[in-house]
């Protein structure tokens, strides 16, 4: 199967828009619309092909992750990946993309690459968190596009990406997550209440133009709780909340009512689900 990571914007715009003109697609409830949309789709779905150009077009300006690198690292990953793609209806253009690398062991990117930085090998993550022959979804990657990004927009397309997995990993019964986040994405996902293990207790490292990475396990039917503890523990008055609020004064209130808001929407799927398109194929 040929994939592309960087795709002509007009290929890009076409393939965007001809989802979004088309017929509707089952589980979405049209009387709602938001302005984005997040459509699930595999990895030989056209979308597919809009995640990884999105991909690339936020993690080569950020770490260096050029088409070839991006093609060298996923490529041995591509039928097992699941994208979820946010659309901008009002634009008609990708927002936002994640992907998800689901398998068993070492089948999955983050553990077959966690050995040669952690210094623990793929049995001993694996039974360190009771995942020895159980399905694992690795989500590998997440990126949102920069016009988005400091934006009350910037929220929802995060929002839409980190509620898909959840919804998607929840219906397939998948129980385990591992993830590799750099230092800024991991201190953002402990604010809104999900709970990262360090991988075999393993401790920060250089990864793929990071200078400080994580890698981290979750355990996904602890996601909806977690996050709901958070959220009101982020409305209270008290400390008693996961992560750290940054700012100070009024900046500091302003951000934590809004990772308790973000806390509670990815809990409960509030104003997200109605915009979620299960498209696999």
């Amino acid at each position: 199967m040929t994939v592309g990571y960087r795709l002509p914007a007009e290929q890009i715009a076409a393939t965007s828009r001809a989802f979004l003109t088309g017929p509707p697609r089952p589980g979405h409830r049209p009387g709602r619309p938001g302005r984005f949309v997040a459509v699930i789709v595999g990895d030989g779905h056209p979308l597919a092909d809009v995640g990884r150009a999105v991909e690339t077009a936020v993690f080569e300006p950020a770490f260096g992750n050029d088409a070839a690198v991006m093609s060298a690292e996923y490529g041995p990953y591509e039928n097992r990946s699941l994208f979820f793609v946010v659309l901008d209806r009002r634009t008609g253009l990708p927002a936002g993309a994640a992907r998800v690398i689901a398998g068993v062991g070492a089948e999955v990117k983050t553990i077959a690459d966690a050995p040669a930085h952690i210094g623990r090998s793929v049995d001993e993550i694996v039974d360190a968190h009771g995942m020895r022959d159980q399905t694992v979804w690795d989500f590998a990657t997440v990126a949102v596009l920069p016009q988005y990004r400091g934006t009350r927009y910037g929220l929802t397309v995060s929002s839409l990406l980190y509620r898909a997995f959840a919804v998607a990993a929840t219906h397939a019964g998948v129980e385990h997550a591992v993830v590799m986040l750099d230092v800024r994405a991991w201190r953002n996902m402990t604010l809104i209440g999900n709970r990262l293990y360090p991988l075999a207790g393993s401790a920060p490292f250089a990864y793929l133009g990071s200078a400080d990475t994580r890698a981290l396990y979750a355990r996904i039917p602890d996601f909806v709780a977690d996050m709901t503890r958070q959220a009101a523990a982020l409305r209270g008055f008290g400390t008693g909340y996961a992560g750290r609020i940054p700012g100070r004064g009024w900046r500091r209130l302003v951000a934590r009512r809004v990772a308790a808001n973000v806390a509670h929407r990815l809990a409960t799927g509030d104003t997200l689900d109605q915009n979620i398109v299960h498209a696999v194929y």
